[in-house]
């Protein structure tokens, strides 16, 4: 069984985050190890959620790993909460990493053309490094932007989307992801393979409804299905299509929360795509 392990914050209650990383990749038949950098009590759409950094715990995790000779077949780093925290788990990958380890970054940390609130401008500088040390990077349109300092367009054509995969590709990963494409009348994901300078795309359905979380979900899903050897473009496929499931089910049931997707109802749909 492949093991891996993924590094980013849990909110206590909110779906998302390791609270939906950790039971998805599991579900998927992947060992899931956890390095939390904050425990939050809720999501930060809530009102007066609590938050505890844990910056100071990351490399003391990490060094006992090492002592007891852990190896991962994968390392998902997804929300961090500073610049500085960035720096701390770049170190952590070069600890745990090894010739055959596969590095996966969402840089979570922007959506429909702003910065999360968290974050300084020196945030994406230090994003785009940790983006340098992944095999696969899972930006949105947004966060390309900021990663790469190229003007946020919210109408765009083609041209634009290729420019910012090959400035994605420059800061150094393999493969580039690019989330919430809308080109031509179709929605979906693109994908960049830097080494053969190869285009795919996948094209799914778009719901008139958004939920917190779902980001995590395709991530999450990518990350199990890589780790089960199925290509970039299955991957993507079945994150994609699994994450469209979650919001169509939460957005038909009554009584669904707010907060998140129902993504614990369609898990053996996803399940079955393996």
């Amino acid at each position: 069984m492949k093991r891996i392990v993924t590094i980013q914050d849990i909110s206590c209650l909110g779906k998302c985050s390791l609270t939906v990383a950790l039971p998805l990749i599991s579900a998927m038949g992947v060992e899931a190890a956890i390095i939390p950098t904050a425990v939050l009590s809720t999501h930060t759409m809530f009102k007066n959620f609590t938050c505890k950094d844990l910056d100071d715990q990351i490399v003391p995790i990490t060094d006992h790993w090492k002592q007891e000779g852990f190896h991962f077949d994968g390392i998902y780093t997804g929300y961090l909460a500073s610049a500085a925290q960035v720096k701390t788990v770049m170190s952590v990958i070069d600890k745990l990493k090894t010739d055959d380890t596969m590095i996966i970054v969402d840089p979570a940390m922007a959506d429909n053309g702003k910065m999360y609130p968290a974050f300084d401008s020196d945030f994406p500088k230090e994003m785009a490094k940790l983006c340098g040390m992944a095999d696969v990077i899972l930006p949105n349109i947004t966060e390309a932007s900021f990663l790469t300092g190229t003007p946020y367009k919210e109408q765009y054509d083609e041209a634009y989307i290729r420019e910012l995969l090959h400035k994605l590709a420059a800061l150094g990963s393999k493969t580039v992801i690019l989330k919430g494409v809308q080109l031509d009348g179709k929605y979906g994901v693109l994908c960049y393979d830097a080494a053969s300078d190869s285009y795919s795309a996948y094209w799914h359905e778009k719901l008139p409804v958004g939920y917190h979380g779902t980001g995590d979900i395709f991530s999450s899903v990518f990350v199990g299905a890589r780790m089960r050897g199925k290509t970039i473009e299955e991957s993507v496929r079945i994150a994609a299509d699994y994450t469209v499931e979650c919001i169509r089910v939460t957005n038909d049931r009554k009584g669904s929360n707010w907060y998140g997707v129902d993504f614990e109802t369609v898990i053996p749909k996803l399940v079955e795509k393996l």
